[in-house]
């Protein structure tokens, strides 16, 4: 670990807060803008470092994106976006207790000496793409069931103005053109990638699943590094069990960690919930666990789990959906699926 330095960097929408280790020690921290002429000066700056440096910072979403490509885009350098969830309880068992820039920027870079080194693998541009589109019409998603449910409210009384009326329904004709401009645009992105194509296609095989759900889910999916194992696709979705259980005296229920993209588990849930009202094996499957005493909702998140064990395997070989090889055990003939 000696013949690497470590720096942390704590990203905001203006400045990066940049903190370098070298042999345990920490040096004082500079700032940096969040422009592109500051993301060449710091990269000046790390060189000057040693020639071998790992760099760490939080996956915050848009304004630490360009930074983090930049430096891995050097080979001089090692990035790694750690999970913020992470740092936050690395954080404390450094006792940490003030948060400021430049205490952030410290912990990162004692959290990539201390913890398991995770080289950050970026996304394609296209992929990177369709991720931010299937984002937005989730949002516009979200704002319209607003709209409409004050919609409704106003169509409750008689002394609702009709221009009250009028202006929401142009609001959501507005937001369901926008929707449909960022599909078809989100469309040409992945016609114009071989592999993003392909594995569309495959998700539309997927039970559950049309073409709205199959951007959501490749949105996220895209994200994945290319060499995860399916355990750490479950991790990645926040599906892996959490148990908190100590002697006699603690014994919590189990339950998911959540400590993942809540994109993708979003993405999940509304397949998961088709496919367990509406496909044979998954439904066998859901009303299985219902009967060994699971409740609706534990029941529902193992149908959202098997489906992305399943996508996996469509990924990997390449092969569309096929219920027998995901639910061996309750899978019902073809005639009968069909």
């Amino acid at each position: 670990m000696d013949k690497y330095a470590m720096c942390g960097i704590d990203v905001s929408a203006k400045q990066l807060v940049v903190v370098v280790q070298r042999e345990g020690r920490n040096q004082p921290a500079r700032s940096f803008a969040n422009s592109r002429q500051g993301h060449k000066e710091l990269k000046r700056y790390l060189a000057g470092a040693g020639s071998r440096l790992r760099v760490c910072l939080e996956s915050t979403g848009l304004y630490g994106l360009d930074v983090a490509l930049f430096l891995h885009a050097d080979t001089r350098f090692e990035v790694m976006v750690a999970n913020p969830r992470a740092v936050k309880n690395f954080a404390q068992a450094l006792l940490e207790r003030s948060k400021r820039d430049p205490i952030d920027a410290r912990v990162l870079a004692e959290y990539a000496a201390r913890m398991p080194f995770q080289a950050w693998q970026p996304p394609s541009p296209a992929a990177l793409s369709v991720t931010a589109l299937a984002r937005r019409m989730h949002a516009l998603t979200e704002s319209a069931t607003r709209e409409k449910n004050r919609l409704h409210a106003l169509s409750a009384t008689a002394t609702t103005l009709k221009v009250l009326v009028a202006d929401l329904k142009r609001s959501l004709q507005s937001m369901a053109q926008a929707q449909a401009r960022l599909a078809r645009e989100a469309r040409k992105i992945i016609a114009a990638d071989a592999l993003l194509e392909r594995r569309f296609r495959l998700l539309l095989s997927l039970p559950g699943v049309g073409q709205t759900s199959a951007l959501q889910l490749l949105g996220e999916l895209a994200l994945v590094p290319v060499d995860a194992e399916v355990r750490q696709w479950v991790a990645y979705a926040g599906l892996d069990p959490c148990e908190c259980t100590s002697g006699s005296s603690l014994a919590k229920r189990p339950r998911i960690s959540k400590v993942g993209n809540r994109h993708l588990r979003r993405a999940l849930y509304m397949p998961a919930l088709t496919a367990a009202h509406h496909h044979p094996a998954f439904g066998s499957y859901y009303r299985a666990l219902q009967e060994r005493g699971k409740c609706k909702m534990v029941a529902l998140v193992a149908v959202m789990r098997k489906l992305l064990h399943a996508v996996f395997g469509m990924f990997k070989h390449d092969a569309l959906f096929d219920g027998a090889r995901v639910c061996p055990s309750l899978a019902v003939p073809t005639s009968v699926a069909a």
